[in-house]
């Protein structure tokens, strides 16, 4: 059993953009945040990400080993020297459909927890679905805290741009993350995932650093109203995506420069939130920034100058852009040992409160 009170949790996540997995302690009771500890990255290798990518899209049982390998060897390798009483193990997404085969988080967190030594929470996302939900996004309940932790008195929101976008309005006046009014959430659509393919595909690198090739081009008007006619924009939230479900952008740029083709993509990035803005329950008085894409400039100007309010990386209110996703798991993690709620039908659409994730405890040898 997890003792009471405050404890050291550490959370990791490998998102859809795969680069590599982050790595972040946190000291919470589940419901606030106490501290922040140590926190690190380990990146995927060229050969590795080929490995990830080859499986995209596949499901369990579906020749598998050799990128579970990957994925076992990097999240203990980010996990192996730090102090947590606490693991949460989010694994790599190879597969999302909540309305179909369910989704699919690549990873074994018993083995994890035998390497280990410590119990191991994983396989956040299948009860939610199970139940009538997206299974996505799971840090809004970790982003009400953070509003919490920074003195937020106003609705507020976490805007995250990693492989897929995605959004959480958040009312800090709200008794608790679980009460109605409190959270709404959704996936905005693609944000660095197709930007990522595309430098890829066609410079033979990760991503645009710094959006050096996207503030050389020319957005191109006729591809990003195409893109914007997509029906996913017209649904009523709590949505999600699968990282290739917009794979149509790649199509819409083929014809532009590269250059052409980053900034159309990064104005299609930024439209997808503008568009989700159209949802949220009252305007934000500000949008807090974390993930990849706040370090895209090009992106951000493209966000500051279309919403009416303030759009700022998490920085400016002293959090860390890069490691918001894997502190959410540790703290995601403390809850589903102490049986809370870890989404709502306000955040994933799911039928009732519940709390994902399995905790595998270390098998004695």
């Amino acid at each position: 059993m997890l003792k009471s009170g405050p404890v050291l949790a550490a959370g990791t996540m490998s998102g859809t953009s795969l680069d590599g997995v982050d790595m972040a302690v946190i000291e919470t009771d589940g419901v606030e945040i106490l501290d922040f500890g140590e926190s690190g990255y380990r990146p995927y290798s060229d050969v590795e990400q080929t490995t990830l990518r080859a499986v995209l899209g596949r499901w369990p049982g579906e020749g598998l080993d050799d990128a579970l390998g990957v994925v076992q060897s990097a999240h203990q390798e980010a996990l192996s020297e730090i102090n947590a009483e606490l693991i949460g193990f989010h694994g790599q997404t190879l597969a999302h459909e909540p309305i179909g085969r369910g989704t699919h988080q690549l990873g074994d967190g018993q083995a994890l927890a035998d390497v280990l030594g410590r119990p191991v929470v994983w396989d956040f996302r299948s009860a939610d679905v199970a139940l009538g939900g997206q299974g996505a996004p799971l840090a809004p309940f970790y982003h009400f805290a953070l509003a919490r932790l920074i003195g937020a008195t106003k609705p507020l929101v976490f805007l995250n741009l990693g492989g897929v976008g995605n959004v959480t309005w958040v009312n800090p006046a709200a008794h608790g993350p679980e009460a109605e009014g409190a959270l709404l959430a959704f996936d905005t659509g693609p944000a660095n995932a197709p930007l990522n393919d595309l430098m890829a595909d066609r410079r033979g690198l990760s991503f645009d650093k710094g959006g050096a090739l996207a503030r050389e081009g020319m957005v191109e008007t006729g591809a990003l109203e195409l893109f914007l006619q997509e029906p996913y924009f017209r649904r009523i939230p709590p949505k999600s995506l699968d990282r290739n479900d917009f794979s149509v952008m790649l199509d819409l740029v083929r014809e532009l420069s590269d250059a052409d083709a980053a900034a159309t993509m990064c104005a299609m990035a930024a439209a997808a939130v503008m568009q989700a803005m159209e949802h949220v329950p009252s305007s934000p008085s500000r949008v807090l920034v974390c993930g990849g894409g706040r370090k895209n400039p090009v992106m951000l100007q493209m966000l500051s100058v279309s919403l009416d309010c303030p759009v700022e990386p998490v920085e400016t209110v002293d959090l860390d852009g890069d490691m918001l996703e894997a502190q959410a798991f540790a703290y995601l993690a403390v809850r589903v040992a102490r049986g809370l709620p870890t989404s709502s039908p306000w955040t994933t659409g799911v039928n009732a409160l519940v709390g994902g994730g399995t905790v595998s405890r270390p098998v004695p040898s």
